[in-house]
């Protein structure tokens, strides 16, 4: 179904969190959510409106510290810019067509195709009466064969779940226990590691670490003294967000950990290791030494990222909507043909979070990793922001109306529901891109945009 992009509006509101959340190079406290809205006419006449929401984080997307937080959002907010301009000169085209037109190399430049991409197959799964699901198991997007892939058969098969566990993230300033808890909050909810268990019942966590050794080796034992308490397995991811200068020394990291008696049980958990190695060099030398498998993440700047990741040892590759909702499409369907190939499962992809906000961008990630076959996805953003504390009570209730199996209302506000670590989401099978609620676009302000950030 071929299709054109008649208007986008570009909003945004501020978003402030509960807790500070430190990865990598910032410790975030605040920022601006970014909203696309737009409307799109069929070749068929029928036309709807769809929309897509997104943070606009600082140093992930580009880690120059000579940029500030403002100057990162204003990049974003011009990449957004851009985006639209192409979107609204590109007449016709299929939402795969479309795709391959506007996608961009490079975080920063990719973050806007990717958000008008989200809202415009919103919109297309609108016009059309079906979900974001089967828009893609039966082809509405008008995927084509390339790469000797043939993406329509692969995406037939795809089958989402009615419920996916939280991976939880724990920071690098995050209280693990009571006695580290020294300035609280005092809102309910939970504040410390062992609180968090206690709340949600977390099977799957994703451990930050700093490039430290001695330090990430302490701050392990310690978390490790509260996750071995847990009576059923346990299962962690670690993300060195690029705090590492070459691979010798996540080896060296691994090998603390291996001859740590402390870490016998959290080191025996551990799937695999997140983007440890600085962008600059993550893919100029190979994976060695480490018993785990690695996958990228930032490095994840365009579609033949992975494919070279793969050529230096990495097993597997990020999904997060921030970087395309076609791009993980695409990488799904690699692991499965590099997997068939090898006779063995060494290709996987992961779910990862840049603290999410409840409504369209918690909805779109959630069911983008259920379709592709994922079973656990990092969530922080209920545990970082106090839900939909600060939007509108219109707002809160509508999306709770519309999806009460993946929100409650509690502690004054609608949030997401994750009980024995798990989220349900069943209701996404709806028609649209995963939402049968909208946002009060009226609580929101237009979009600035510096052009010199371009």
């Amino acid at each position: 179904m071929k299709f054109e992009v008649a208007a986008i509006d570009l909003l945004e509101r501020d978003v402030r969190l509960r807790l500070p959340f430190r990865f990598g190079v910032v410790t975030l406290t605040a920022a601006p959510q970014a909203f696309v809205r737009l409307r799109i006419r069929c070749a068929d006449g029928r036309e709807a409106e769809g929309a897509a929401a997104e943070l606009l984080v600082p140093k992930w997307f580009d880690k120059d510290p000579a940029l500030s937080n403002a100057d990162n959002f204003d990049q974003l907010r011009a990449s957004l810019g851009a985006a639209r301009e192409a979107y609204l000169a590109a007449g016709s085209n299929t939402a795969w067509g479309h795709f391959l037109a506007h996608a961009r190399p490079g975080l920063v430049a990719g973050y806007g195709p990717a958000l008008v991409e989200r809202a415009a197959l919103d919109a297309l799964c609108r016009a059309q009466g079906v979900s974001f699901y089967d828009a893609v198991r039966s082809n509405l997007i008008g995927a084509e064969a390339f790469e000797g892939l043939d993406f329509p058969q692969a995406f037939a098969g795809l089958e989402p779940a009615p419920t996916i566990a939280a991976r939880h993230t724990v920071g690098l300033l995050d209280a693990i226990s009571a006695a580290d808890a020294r300035a609280r909050v005092n809102d309910g909810l939970p504040e410390t590691l062992e609180e968090v268990i206690a709340r949600y019942g977390h099977r799957y966590f994703k451990l930050k670490v700093s490039g430290d050794i001695a330090a990430d080796l302490e701050r392990l034992a310690a978390i490790a003294a509260v996750l071995d308490r847990i009576a059923q397995p346990y299962y962690v991811s670690l993300d060195g967000n690029e705090q590492f200068d070459d691979m010798a020394e996540v080896a060296e990291l691994w090998r603390g950990m291996r001859s740590d008696e402390r870490l016998e049980r959290l080191t025996a958990s551990v799937l695999f290791i997140e983007q440890p190695v600085t962008r600059r060099r993550a893919l100029q030398q190979p994976v060695e030494g480490i018993e785990r498998p690695v996958i990228i993440d930032e490095s994840d700047d365009g579609r033949d990222a992975f494919p070279r990741a793969r050529a230096l040892g990495y097993r597997g590759v990020s999904s997060k909507t921030c970087k395309g909702i076609y791009r993980s499409l695409i990488n799904r369907a690699r692991c499965a043909r590099w997997n068939s190939d090898e006779g063995a499962a060494r290709y996987f992809m992961s779910g990862e979070d840049l603290t999410i906000q409840p409504g369209l961008a918690l909805q779109q990630d959630l069911a983008l990793a259920s379709l592709l076959g994922l079973t656990h996805v990092e969530r922080n953003g209920h545990h970082y922001v106090n839900g939909m504390a600060a939007l509108p009570p219109a707002e809160q209730t509508a999306f709770l109306a519309a999806h009460p199996d993946l929100y409650e209302r509690s502690h004054g506000a609608v949030r997401p529901r994750i009980e024995r670590g798990l989220l349900a989401i069943g209701s996404l099978a709806c028609p649209g891109y995963a939402s049968a609620a909208m946002p009060d676009w009226n609580s929101m302000q237009s979009m600035t945009i510096q052009r010199e950030y371009a």
